[in-house]
């Protein structure tokens, strides 16, 4: 079972500096989709994206992707085939923005 911790996490903003705040993925009939990009990150040398379309918001939900680099040197988002990587990866990230109520 892969395990990390808040202090594994190393910032990055590769997408974020490419392409800005969204990205666009292929949605629902093949149309292209607005992604906000909430988080990226490294975790022991792999890369990871959080991302979030208007209709997973509504539902609280997330996707999670590697980000690689291809050929040109372009990033590109590569699907997580391990389930318990994307576990571990989505657990991560709800510690990192997670708030609790300190009873004030």
């Amino acid at each position: 079972m892969i395990s990390y911790t808040l202090k594994d996490v190393v910032p990055i903003r590769w997408l974020q500096e490419t392409y800005g705040d969204t990205v666009e993925l292929e949605g629902e009939g093949n149309r292209p989709e607005p992604f906000a990009i909430l988080a990226e990150f490294s975790l022991g040398g792999t890369h990871y994206a959080v991302l979030q379309s208007e209709s997973m918001q509504h539902l609280e939900e997330v996707a999670i992707y590697h980000i690689v680099k291809n050929d040109s040197g372009e990033y590109e988002l590569d699907t997580i085939m391990d389930d318990d990587e994307y576990e571990a990866v989505a657990e991560l990230f709800d510690e990192m923005t997670v708030s609790f109520d300190d009873g004030r």
